[in-house]
């Protein structure tokens, strides 16, 4: 691992320390809820007997709730303390759970056409390019494989979730990447499972142009299927508070894709 990963993977271990919602497994669900878990628009199909990586997602979440929908898990993650989660779900649950740490950047352990879906957590964000993870996973994936991504908005992005003026959040940074944002917002403000607040020192994290990110999985050959804009929507929320800005600003997209090599064959690609 370099500086970057090793950098990283330490605030994602204090993270865990802190007991954040995302590093809290799951440990009541069923194959119901499991499937809302991974897949609340419906978009991928049946899983079971499935190869699925779970690239970037420890924390005891997304691996359980494949494993419980019958797919063959595998789950890669910078963080041990993440995956410690991964491992103490998949034994609740007595489900078998693969567990690697890595960097996203290299996926070198694992032979070409490995996996039918490659499920990202929101993780792109905190490497500077984008680019080395796509192609790793277009060399991971099999033909019509699928891969999920979830990302920042990176419209708004740099908008500060805190920073209600009385009538509105000010879009005021010029849009332009990649652009590391840790002088920006150097810490996290994080609640424990006690809903008790405490700020934690940030992961290196950048933010990526929509047309890089969408030029860059057009290049590797994912043909989109499917997005979604996280949104809540939640009546009265207090305005500068977390809930009240998702209401207005997006803060997160995803997208569904599935990896045709020849997709784009004999077209002139810019």
């Amino acid at each position: 691992m370099d500086d970057l990963a090793n950098y990283n993977r330490e605030r994602w271990n204090e993270l865990v320390e802190a007991n954040v919602a995302f590093s809290r497994p799951f440990l009541d669900l069923t194959e119901q809820t499991a499937r809302q878990v991974v897949d609340p628009a419906g978009v991928m199909g049946e899983v079971a007997g499935k190869q699925v990586l779970c690239l970037a997602a420890g924390g005891g979440q997304q691996s359980v709730a494949f494993a419980l929908l019958g797919a063959r898990v595998t789950v890669f993650d910078l963080s041990d303390r993440q995956l410690e989660r991964d491992r103490a779900a998949a034994a609740h649950y007595n489900l078998p759970v693969t567990m690697i740490q890595g960097d996203m950047r290299d996926l070198s352990r694992f032979a070409d056409d490995s996996f039918d879906l490659v499920w990202q957590a929101f993780s792109i964000n905190f490497i500077p390019d984008p680019q080395p993870v796509f192609a790793e996973v277009a060399r991971v994936l099999r033909a019509g494989g699928l891969y999920r991504l979830e990302y920042y908005n990176p419209f708004t992005q740099l908008v500060d979730p805190e920073g209600w003026n009385g009538e509105s959040y000010a879009l005021k940074h010029p849009y332009f990447g990649p652009r590391e944002l840790t002088d920006l917002f150097p810490h996290w403000t994080v609640e424990d499972e006690s809903g008790a607040s405490r700020q934690i020192k940030s992961p290196r994290e950048f933010r990526h142009p929509l047309s890089l990110l969408l030029n860059g999985l057009i290049k590797q050959g994912f043909v989109l299927l499917h997005v979604r804009e996280a949104v809540e929507e939640k009546a009265g929320a207090e305005p500068g508070s977390w809930e009240h800005y998702t209401t207005i600003a997006p803060p997160y997209l995803t997208f569904w894709s599935s990896y045709h090599p020849d997709a784009f064959e004999g077209l002139q690609l810019p």
